[in-house]
């Protein structure tokens, strides 16, 4: 066991010998180590919390009540292999969160980036890939194998299917069941989810100039709301918008998803649901 000097740990709470304590760590009452954690600088562990397996966080982060951390996954697969769950610096995980650790069928390893917020009774499952700056709302879940970018927002109760990929910046509305890939800058809601736009809030907030996203709106209309071939309209997107970064990573996405696109709304679908978009505030045309 290694535990820092400076490191506060509650009497009551169990730390199991090999574990390592690092500079600054708070460790609250109740809580349970395991033996291959490793607890980066300055990290706060609060009470009844559970930190278990092969697993690694870094620095500055706050694990709040009852989150289970690096537990065996939900996989019947799931021999006991020696798999790995790696969270970087600066995340919040709130109450009652389950992140759990890679498989011998995705790669042995679940990573999590930097300064990603976990709202309460998240999951996140095995093998899955998150990058920096997302937001995962009250119950979201995502299956295995999951991939998401960076800035992506993920709406409360959704559910995202196993191996569905979610571009940066994109926006997942409330209680959506996301079973394709969402594309970069775009936002996607219902049961089964659809595409309804750009993320226009999230594109404003990190500081697209108004000329990308009016570019990004045009290619969005050519990509998924003319008729054609998917692939003769990207070719045509390309051409046009040669040398731009922010089109070239859309369409790379576009390209590169095993498991398919998903498509946008209808005319008829957006008449149903009255614009709902417009009316709350989150516009995308």
């Amino acid at each position: 066991m290694s535990i820092s000097s400076s490191a506060q740990i509650h009497e009551t709470a169990v730390i199991e010998n090999g574990a390592t304590i690092g500079e600054g760590v708070v460790v609250g009452p109740y809580a349970v180590i395991g033996a291959n954690v490793v607890l980066g600088a300055r990290t706060r562990v609060d009470s009844h919390v559970v930190l278990a397996g092969r697993t690694k966080i870094g620095e500055g982060n706050h694990i709040f009540p009852f989150a289970s951390v690096g537990t065996a996954p939900q996989d019947l697969k799931y021999r006991g292999e020696e798999s790995e769950l790696i969270v970087g610096n600066e995340n919040v995980i709130r109450e009652y969160v389950t992140l759990q650790p890679g498989t011998s069928g995705g790669g042995m390893k679940t990573t999590i980036g930097n300064s990603n917020l976990l709202m309460a009774c998240t999951h996140v499952g095995h093998d899955c890939h998150l990058g920096n700056g997302n937001i995962l709302a009250n119950s979201a879940a995502l299956s295995g194998h999951v991939i998401v970018g960076d800035s992506v927002t993920v709406g409360g109760l959704s559910g995202i299917h196993q191996f569905v990929r979610l571009g940066n910046s994109s926006f997942i509305g409330g209680g959506a069941m996301v079973v394709q890939d969402i594309p970069p800058y775009c936002l996607a809601q219902g049961d089964r989810a659809k595409l309804c736009g750009l993320n226009l809030v999230g594109l404003k907030r990190q500081g697209f100039s108004a000329d990308d996203i009016r570019e990004l709106k045009s290619c969005y209309r050519e990509i998924f709301l003319r008729s054609g071939k998917l692939r003769d309209k990207l070719e045509e997107v390309v051409s046009k918008y040669a040398g731009k970064s922010h089109i070239e990573t859309l369409v790379s996405f576009i390209k590169s998803s095993e498991r398919g696109v998903t498509s946008a709304r209808s005319e008829d679908d957006r008449d149903r649901s009255g614009d709902s978009e417009q009316k709350n505030g989150t516009a995308q045309e």
